[in-house]
């Protein structure tokens, strides 16, 4: 039997079939690079902005550590009272008269916040009130109740409970307290106490260590250093080395002996009596 005769028609559309076939893959193959290529740039992508999110974060606690935005410290409230005074004169000190009263009379030397706040009280003043904004009568009061501490607070709160020398109670404050301190030092020198010896010596007062912390006068090496060069200058000024002058003590006497010789005594050996002494002892 012979095979049926080819229709051209079929052989085309075959080889159309075997073409698309074989693009197909290729398509398949540039799709799947391209999906990959977009995953790539997207991970970039988020990497990058994770790496700004860093860096916004890290700006912005530089930013909230220094106390303001961008970084800029906060500038203290200008106040709208035309009477406020910018430095306040206040038991011998200049204070801050943005400051809050609390916080502003812990500029007078001898008074901490503790005392501060009790002060305001007594006063009747707020203790976030700008000391600026208040008038000189208020301030005044504020001065007199300092100076009325020993006798409206319990001793264990003053800087002075017990006078060493009259036994009466104080708290000192601006000058009054470096005079008595100074005072105070004088006298444990005067009375050659343990602290007094240790502050002329200009030591540490309190016990601590001193081996390792607070040593005073030159090292001990440098000590030694200066020992020796001053023992070689003088052995220079001498003529000879150190040890020369120690030697000079037997050289004198070898040059004694020819001359108890020449007058007619013989020298008596070292440790022996002569020998007329001991004839009259046999005697």
């Amino acid at each position: 039997m012979s095979p049926p005769p080819k229709n051209p028609s079929d052989d085309a559309a075959a080889k159309s079939a075997g073409a698309a076939a074989t693009e197909a893959p290729e398509d398949a193959k540039a799709s799947k690079k391209e999906k990959g290529s977009e995953k790539e740039r997207g991970s970039d992508k988020e990497k990058g902005g994770k790496g700004k999110d860093k860096e916004g974060k890290g700006k912005a606690g530089k930013g909230q550590a220094e106390g303001g935005p961008g970084g800029k410290k906060a500038a203290k409230p200008i106040p709208d009272n035309p009477n406020f005074r910018y430095i306040v004169r206040l038991a011998g000190a200049d204070l801050d008269g943005r400051r809050t009263s609390a916080l502003a009379l812990t500029g007078v030397r001898g008074i901490g916040l503790r005392l501060a706040n009790v002060a305001c009280q007594m006063a009747n003043v707020p203790p976030n009130e700008m000391i600026g904004n208040l008038p000189e009568a208020t301030v005044e009061g504020i001065e007199a109740v300092l100076a009325q501490l020993p006798q409206r607070l319990p001793p264990w709160m003053l800087n002075h409970p017990s006078d060493a020398m009259t036994g009466e109670t104080h708290h000192y404050i601006s000058g009054e307290l470096e005079t008595s301190r100074r005072d105070d030092i004088n006298r444990m020198k005067m009375i050659r106490s343990y602290r007094g010896v240790r502050h002329e010596r200009g030591q540490k007062v309190r016990g601590q260590r001193t081996r390792s912390n607070g040593r005073t006068g030159m090292a001990a090496g440098v000590l030694k250093k200066a020992a020796k060069e001053a023992a070689a200058s003088k052995a220079a000024e001498t003529g000879g080395p150190a040890g020369a002058a120690p030697a000079a003590a037997p050289a004198a006497a070898t040059a004694a002996a020819p001359k108890a010789a020449a007058g007619g005594k013989a020298a008596a050996p070292a440790g022996k009596a002569p020998a007329s002494k001991t004839a009259e002892k046999k005697e």
